[in-house]
């Protein structure tokens, strides 16, 4: 017994190293292939919303090939005509980017008066008044001695002009000379590059997932035997039953908040609907920064509809209305029911996946927290962690 206790007080040490060791290397591995996971989870995602579809297409007896690639081509084109829509209404906000600068300038210098006023009644409340009354020492004339002096001499006669030529002059174009988005795209070339390169596999993995998605099923429980198998089985069904729900009912809820907020702003005959209703909706759905990021989008294009103090607040107030109502009326019904996790596990999840992938890791977070959660629910050796996380 001793042998063994010793034995286990010096493997502890060296389990504990290696188990930090292992976090290090995936943590690193997680951040610098950022850009490769995001691509795959992004497409995995998309396989789990367009899946419903490929089984309607497949009780129409068609093959799950032919189901896939036809689901596929609808979507890119739903995609393309969607994008298209985008860029039209975003081409005409682009050309009247000077009437919103104009006036945010406007709104600037208001809000600028309105600050110093706030500064020059504090200074009369505070300072006594005796300090005030202080006049400042008047400027003395000076004497005209010391006035002469200052003059400056006349010169006797100008500088003869330089014959010949013009010197060239070297034209450069600076940095500061270009917009800021050709600005962005060129400092940050290589990541550029690197971000539509993995874009570009997105379709082709998609119709991968579908069309092989019985053989790839099956060749993954064969790396499995006995009761492993089975734990690996429901495992697969826990993660694709939590993410479809999840994936699925958040698309759901951002089509119909979309929908919505397109004919609120409609309503206000703020320019652009199309374009601001499905941002707001969509960036409605972030987790704790989703209220006030879906009110950028309307504030915005209202700019030059509103000129009230009265009418921002009260169509900042249907925003927020509409984004309550959706995220304790449907949210808990439509999504909630299939992701149990606790709200210091959500917080502290969001906090991870925002560091290590940014704006994108927030919108990941809450689907691989939780699917992380269903692996641990169906592995034995890892209930107490799955109660830990659960809600």
């Amino acid at each position: 017994m001793a042998v063994l206790a010793s034995s286990i007080r010096t493997l502890r040490p060296k389990n504990a190293a290696s188990a930090v060791l292992a976090a290090a290397a995936i943590i690193g591995l997680l951040y610098y292939g950022r850009v490769f996971f995001i691509t795959l989870i992004i497409a995995i995602t998309i396989a789990f919303i367009l899946e419903p579809f490929v089984s309607f297409a497949m009780r129409l007896r068609l093959p799950r090939a032919v189901a896939s690639f036809v689901v596929c081509a609808l979507a890119l084109l739903v995609l393309y005509l969607g994008g298209l829509g985008f860029y039209t209404q975003f081409a005409d906000l682009y050309r009247e980017l000077p009437k919103y600068s104009q006036r945010i300038g406007e709104l600037t210098e208001v809000v600028t008066q309105k600050v110093e006023e706030m500064e020059r009644s504090t200074y009369r409340l505070l300072l006594p008044r005796r300090m005030q009354r202080q006049e400042q020492p008047s400027a003395q004339a000076q004497p005209p001695q010391a006035a002469a002096k200052t003059q400056p001499r006349r010169r006797s006669a100008e500088p003869p002009m330089p014959i010949g030529p013009p010197p060239v002059q070297e034209v450069r174009i600076l940095s500061d000379e270009r917009t800021p988005v050709v600005n962005y795209l060129y400092t940050h070339l290589g990541l550029v590059y690197e971000v539509l390169l993995m874009a570009s596999f997105v379709p082709f993995l998609v119709y991968f997932m579908l069309s092989w998605r019985d053989h790839i099923y099956r060749s993954f429980l064969q790396l499995f035997e006995g009761q492993d198998r089975l734990v690996a089985g429901n495992s697969l069904e826990g993660i694709a039953s939590m993410v479809r729900g999840f994936v699925v009912g958040n698309f759901v809820l951002g089509l119909l908040l979309a929908s919505a907020s397109s004919l609120l702003f409609w309503a206000f005959n703020l320019p652009y609907p199309l374009l601001i209703g499905p941002l707001s909706g969509f960036l409605s759905l972030v987790p704790y920064v989703g209220l006030p990021l879906a009110m950028i989008p309307p504030l915005f294009g209202a700019l030059t509809v509103l000129k009230t103090a009265p009418a921002y607040l009260f169509l900042a107030t249907l925003v927020a209305v509409l984004h309550l109502l959706a995220l304790n009326l449907f949210y808990p019904k439509v999504v909630g029911s299939r992701v149990h996790l606790n709200p210091l596990v959500v917080t502290v999840a969001l906090m991870v996946w925002g560091v290590l992938w940014g704006a994108v890791g927030l919108v990941l977070a809450i689907p691989m927290t939780a699917g992380i959660k269903a692996v641990c629910d169906n592995v034995t050796s890892l209930q107490p962690y799955g109660r830990l996380m659960g809600d």
